[in-house]
């Protein structure tokens, strides 16, 4: 395979973050292209990468980013949210475009949706076949690769199944769970998005690919069933459960916000099944040959217990965030800030102390009144919010950019300092830091701070409204911690 320039757009979302090292495993040079740097800083392979910042939105920056690259991957989506990412995304793919077409960009590959032709189709899915299209019309020669429902560790379709099959033994649905579907393994989506920027492609066209098995979305529900080693499920089929109110049920179901389990409800109303395999033609199945469904649930319900899940569909922010103003930033001079402010000893040393911090959220819990996070999660699940069902990519380490429940990771120096922002709806931005202070060599010091950024009436009434709580979540959660880092460093001892 010959050494390439490759630019990879989307470099911190569930795709894009897996494509990068293995494109630097086969050889090429690697140029990634991130609105927010800093969420790549923990990443190990980022050290192996050029970094630029770059937004769609911004032809001065992708004009920067694609210059002198051979291929470029456009990896970019906008699964939910704004009403207007339609436009969005048609506006952000035409820069793109413009911007390849410019600096003497050799290829486009682009991951679009596998979906039948001369069909009515979703607002995401005409828009994924929009993006397509104007990529292949840009003069650049463009692969667009069409894939259905992609299997893997934290991918929002998998999530969406696992934990609708995990929590319902009698699943109501909507009569698209019939439809046919043929879903593929994210290694193969991987081998083919490596193997597509060196493929032969006389001209732009569309190549669809998918896995070896064709199913039913129930079926699909009933054979991890099966792997997970749970109880048959039964499906019941409702014809007037419309996609927004199933996007609803999903929403309070799965970690999955309603909007985004919306756009993959409305993506399965269609069937989505391989019509024509020309793409054997171009890039030959993997040697072993494609990864049955039935494997590629045990492989990531395999790698989710050992913790080895590279990116999940969390690891994409919601649009403005993390670029918005830090509580250090100059911009919020003058503006009003709310603090509760806390500290305490442990009897412990500092990496102890941080261990145990590092390890917060998710399973191993907040450390405080678990009730009134539960509560509060399911508050936020009911307004639209994300909730407490995200977790943790990782049960013991954290990185810049991981989603932490509702919160997410914005700043981490490690053993010294653990900022969370809020992804929780509140009238106002919101901040949850500590910083572990060593305090002699067999002792440290837990400095806490939660921040609060009011909008208007509405946040200064929120912050009051909630002040009453403080003493018991914020106290406890600073002796909670504390405490058990002096208990696991009494018991190494």
């Amino acid at each position: 395979m010959s050494r390439l320039r490759v630019l990879v757009t989307g470099a911190t979302g569930y795709i894009g973050g897996r494509l990068a090292p293995r494109l630097l495993a086969a050889g090429h040079d690697v140029r990634v292209m991130v609105r927010s740097p800093e969420k790549l800083r923990d990443i190990p392979w980022a050290r192996q990468v050029e970094i630029v910042r770059g937004d769609l939105t911004d032809p001065e920056s992708l004009a920067s980013a694609t210059e002198d690259m051979d291929v470029v991957y456009f990896l970019v989506h906008s699964m939910g949210g704004s009403e207007e990412f339609v436009e969005a995304e048609r506006r952000g793919a035409s820069n793109m475009a413009a911007a390849a077409k410019a600096s003497g960009v050799g290829r486009i590959v682009y991951l679009g949706g596998l979906h039948p032709e001369d069909t009515d189709l979703s607002p995401h899915m005409r828009s994924r076949a929009q993006v397509g299209r104007i990529l292949m019309d840009s003069g650049v020669p463009t692969m667009v690769l069409q894939a259905g429902v992609v299997i893997g560790s934290g991918s929002a379709s998998f999530e969406m199944i696992r934990h609708l099959t995990n929590r319902l033994p009698v699943m109501t649905t909507p009569k698209w769970v019939n439809n046919r579907i043929q879903p593929i393994a994210v290694r193969d989506v991987l081998y083919y998005l490596v193997a597509a920027a060196t493929a032969p492609l006389p001209h732009s066209r569309t190549f669809d690919i998918g896995g070896p098995d064709v199913l039913t979305y129930g079926d699909m529900m009933k054979v991890y069933a099966e792997v997970a080693d749970l109880r048959r499920r039964r499906v019941l089929v409702l014809p007037v459960l419309t996609p927004r109110l199933a996007g609803l049920w999903i929403g309070l179901v799965t970690p999955i916000p309603s909007s985004l389990g919306r756009a993959l409800i409305e993506s399965l109303h269609n069937d989505a099944v391989v019509t024509d395999h020309d793409i054997d033609d171009v890039i030959p199945p993997p040697e072993e040959g494609l990864t049955p469904y039935r494997r590629a649930v045990q492989l990531a319900l395999r790698r989710m217990k050992n913790g080895e899940v590279e990116t999940n569909w969390a690891n994409a922010s919601p649009v403005g965030a993390p670029s918005d103003p830090l509580p250090s930033d100059p911009d919020w001079a003058g503006e009003v800030v709310y603090t509760d402010e806390r500290s305490a000893g442990c009897d412990a040393d500092a990496d102890t102390l941080w261990r145990v911090l590092e390890s917060i959220g998710g399973e191993n819990g907040w450390y405080s009144f678990p009730l009134a996070w539960v509560i509060r999660g399911w508050l936020d699940r009911l307004v639209g919010g994300v909730g407490l069902t995200r977790g943790r990519r990782d049960a013991r380490r954290l990185n810049t950019g991981d989603p932490l429940d509702f919160w997410r990771v914005e700043e981490i120096d490690r053993g010294r300092l653990l900022r969370l922002r809020a992804e929780m709806r509140t009238p106002g931005g919101a901040w949850l830091e500590w910083r572990v202070v060593p305090d002699g060599p067999y002792r440290s010091r837990l400095e806490q701070r939660a921040i609060f950024f009011p909008k208007g009436i509405a946040g200064r009434l929120y912050w009051y409204s909630i002040l009453p709580f403080h003493g018991v979540i914020f106290k406890g959660m600073l002796a909670n911690i504390t405490g058990a880092a002096a208990r696991e460093y009494a018991a190494a001892e």
